[in-house]
């Protein structure tokens, strides 16, 4: 496994509080839009298979500058 975590919150999204939130794998996996998910590389793939099968919502982060 990777040492590289990506750590992902809602409060550094610039899509925070519009509709994307209801579209996001962060918010269908914590349920809750002020929670952070921290996914290592290997489980980002995960993710995103699980999303191009559509099985989850793809990740809808965008970061804030």
């Amino acid at each position: 496994m990777s040492d590289s975590v990506i750590s992902i919150s809602c409060d550094s999204c610039v899509m925070q509080h519009t509709s994307t939130c209801s579209d996001c794998v962060v918010t269908f996996i914590c349920d809750s839009a002020d929670s952070a998910v921290m996914f290592d590389l290997a489980e980002q793939r995960a993710v995103r298979l699980l999303a191009s099968a559509g099985l989850v919502p793809t990740l809808r982060h965008r970061e804030a500058i």
